[in-house]
């Protein structure tokens, strides 16, 4: 009795020290989501800075040319997008009453929905008058639109601004934060491990990052010219928005097809042509998801399901929408971890993606199984043998 409870204040401390985690971890958004990513992409281009390092070139050459890349490939990205998406922002009021006139046509099938909609929408749009136009509505909601954007625009600039700076730093320091890091630890058995986990992290994110990086140019290249093939409206700015919805397992795609299948709803008539682009987008995505990723993921990259989605959800309460993105990066780094820290072989026995043996009926694999028979079947056939042999 005495010795359960200090084993239970021991759990309650934990339990304590997690909750508070949690909570600086939601609190410190702003500060740490920009170093997180900075850490992430350190990881994935130090094997570039170590290439270019022993072909010659400086490492701050390599920190310069790396972070001048991203912010030009976000720079491409977002004027590709601006056109569509500017256009889509100024319609989307018009947008939302198309589809409540849209729902009002289709029957007293959707009388639930169309309820549900006009409450969100009688909820999110400014007090008017009754007699007041919808067309003076309509202006009233995107000014709050463009409102919104305008606040959030310099948050979400001085965050990339302060990740590159970051990244660049680090990339720039060359080996002097792994030295710091291995003179941390006393032992030289202990500084091999702690490098050669630094080694993994990079190898694992590296891979990862560039077979997914791969993955979501093609994903976003089908899904462009199949709404291009059906008509749709702003098909870059779909290919351009499944490329980057990838990155987010299972809800970035489910967002997709929703997405999709609204915007369908608008500019087609009826719903089985809006549900056959649905089920198009739907059907890229699955390809992808079952077939393509797991062939060019390696096997040991592979995460247990439940727990990405458990930890896509975390993250999203915690940093939204960057939270879901940096998700399966954090548990590959969490799982390489595990496999070097003593004690922590079962962790990521638990966080990976293998289909372990089959349980018994008594709670025992088959591999315990087969062990006990084999050895059942050693004793019994040991015994046949000495019992054979005359006795002397």
């Amino acid at each position: 009795m005495e010795s359960s409870v200090p084993r239970l204040a021991n759990w309650a401390v934990i339990g304590i020290f997690v909750i508070l985690a949690f909570a600086a971890i939601a609190e410190g958004r702003d500060f740490l989501m920009p170093v997180t990513l900075a850490a992430l992409l350190f990881f994935v281009f130090t094997p570039l800075r170590r290439l270019a390092q022993r072909r010659g070139v400086p490492d701050v050459l390599t920190a310069t040319g790396i972070t001048l890349s991203i912010l030009a490939s976000m720079a491409v990205i977002g004027y590709a997008a601006s056109g569509p998406l500017g256009q889509a922002m100024s319609r989307l009021p018009i947008i939302s009453y198309q589809l409540d006139q849209k729902f009002d046509s289709i029957g007293e099938s959707l009388s639930g929905l169309r309820e549900a909609a006009r409450t969100i929408d009688t909820a999110q749009a400014p007090e008017a008058a009754p007699d007041q136009p919808a067309a003076i509505l309509v202006e009233q909601e995107r000014e709050t639109t463009l409102g919104m954007v305008m606040k959030t625009a310099p948050l979400l600039m001085g965050q990339v601004v302060f990740t590159m700076i970051l990244l660049f730093f680090m990339i720039a320091s060359g080996d002097l934060l792994y030295l710091k890091i291995l003179q941390s630890f006393d032992r030289l058995r202990d500084k091999r491990g702690a490098y050669l986990a630094l080694r993994e992290i990079e190898d694992s994110l590296g891979n990862y990052l560039g077979a997914i990086t791969i993955i979501n140019i093609g994903l976003g290249i089908a899904v462009g010219l199949a709404m291009w093939a059906w008509g749709m409206p702003g098909a870059l700015l779909f290919g351009l928005g499944a490329f980057l919805l990838n990155y987010i397992p299972y809800l970035g795609a489910i967002t997709g097809v929703a997405t999709a299948g609204l915007v369908a709803i608008v500019v087609m008539p009826g719903l089985f042509w809006p549900a056959m682009v649905a089920l198009t987008y739907l059907g890229l995505t699955a390809l992808e998801g079952q077939l393509i990723t797991p062939y060019f993921v390696s096997r040991r990259l592979k995460m247990n399901t439940v727990v990405v989605f458990l930890a896509v959800a975390l993250w999203a309460w915690l940093w939204s929408v960057i939270g879901m993105v940096i998700a399966v990066p954090v548990l590959v780094v969490m799982r390489v971890l595990a496999d070097h820290v003593p004690g922590g072989e079962k962790f990521a026995n638990f966080l990976a993606g293998d289909a372990p043996p089959s349980l018994g009926e008594d709670g025992r694999t088959d591999a315990q199984e087969l062990g006990a028979d084999s050895t059942d079947a050693t004793d019994v056939s040991s015994a046949r043998v000495e019992g054979a042999q005359p006795r002397r």
